[in-house]
């Protein structure tokens, strides 16, 4: 067994202010990278600055990365800033800048580098180094070597080939108080499709099961605040980000698996949230599993059984409109995909893959 997490992870209130010395060792000169106002609104962009100043740090800013961010807008920053003698990359918000980011580091790391570069195998896959600052509680971005990107060519979102790794990642609950219920349902259901579908994974193995259960044991104490039976506290916030940290850290060993496939189509036609589509897939996925591993995760993370668990992303999604037409192209990309069709820890065929895509 191989469990491969080779990022320095602080997960406390302030941990940017109080760890500036530890950003400042990566370099003179660094590279923001970041949405165009959340990290403003929460406050994170005015640690980070503060952290840089207070070290002499310099830095450029880089606050153009769309939701699902393209290869068009990686290649965008990494052209306007290649002359800047950038040292290191700090990704903060979503996994839409923390997968930018480290896409972005690499294509600076190799100034020749264009779209081909990002799914060629072959070719080198250092970059310079990252730090990550997550915003939302959903990606686990901050610990994982995955960049998934926008590919308009395709019509669809595929990581990129090679694994960027950040080398930081500095993780504050306070981040999210200033986030809408909209956001923290959205990315929660994010995390806690990254920990179902590492488990329910081909390449599940006890350190996998270790770090995901702990992630589904944090998650179900922020559970009633989705729904809106309970407002979000402090203490709440922090378990979303830890929950979430768990996540990723479980997907960095197996990855995911069918409901991410499928999400990646409708994301791009339908304009959804990530989180959002994954968790139209949901449940439908769990229904597939065998029961014995169905029912553990649920107890897990809070549920009784299948009803209630389907009740519940049900309700917290009732406004997803999905045609038949939309449904059926997702099912084809993944049905001609062997390795996500493989992914599962359970035997999936054609059949199975359909039961999911109708479950609701």
């Amino acid at each position: 067994m191989k469990f491969h997490i080779p990022v320095k992870v602080f997960d406390e209130n302030d941990c940017v202010r109080k760890h500036s010395a530890e950003i400042a060792s990566f370099g003179k000169k660094a590279l923001i990278v970041t949405g165009k106002n959340s990290a403003r609104v929460n406050g994170s962009l005015d640690d980070v600055i503060e952290a840089l100043k207070n070290e002499a740090v310099e830095y450029q800013l880089f606050s153009d990365v769309e939701e699902n961010p393209s290869v068009e807008t990686v290649f965008a920053a990494a052209n306007k800033y290649r002359s800047e003698d950038i040292d290191f990359v700090i990704g903060i918000g979503g996994g839409s800048p923390l997968d930018a980011a480290k896409a972005i580091a690499l294509a600076l790391k190799h100034p020749k580098a264009d779209l081909s570069y990002l799914y060629d195998k072959e070719k080198d896959p250092s970059a310079l180094p990252v730090i990550c600052v997550p915003t939302t509680c959903g990606t686990g971005s901050e610990v994982t070597g995955v960049s998934v990107l926008t590919r308009h060519d395709k019509k669809t979102k595929i990581s990129m080939v090679h694994k960027v790794f950040p080398d930081l990642a500095l993780v504050d609950g306070k981040y999210l108080d200033s986030a809408p219920q909209s956001l923290i349902v959205n990315t929660s259901v994010d995390a806690l499709a990254h920990l179902y579908e590492s488990v329910l994974n081909a390449k599940v193995n006890d350190y996998v099961r270790m770090t995901a259960y702990a992630g589904l044991k944090c998650w179900a104490k922020t559970k009633d605040v989705l729904n809106g039976k309970r407002k979000r506290s402090t203490e709440d916030n922090a378990l979303l980000m830890r929950s979430s940290l768990f996540a990723g850290m479980s997907i960095a060993q197996s990855g995911t698996s069918l409901p991410h496939a499928l999400s990646y189509a409708l994301t791009y036609d339908l304009k959804l949230p990530h989180g959002k589509v994954v968790g139209y897939f949901l449940p439908g996925f769990l229904a597939a599993a065998p029961a014995e591993q169905r029912d553990e995760l649920l107890k897990l993370s809070g549920f009784e059984d299948q009803k209630e668990f389907d009740s519940f992303i049900f309700g917290l999604f009732d406004d997803i409109n999905v045609q038949e037409t939309e449904l059926q192209r997702a099912g084809e990309l993944v049905s001609a995909n062997r390795a996500k069709m493989e992914s599962a820890s359970f035997y999936v065929d054609d059949k199975v893959l359909e039961s999911i895509l109708k479950y609701r």
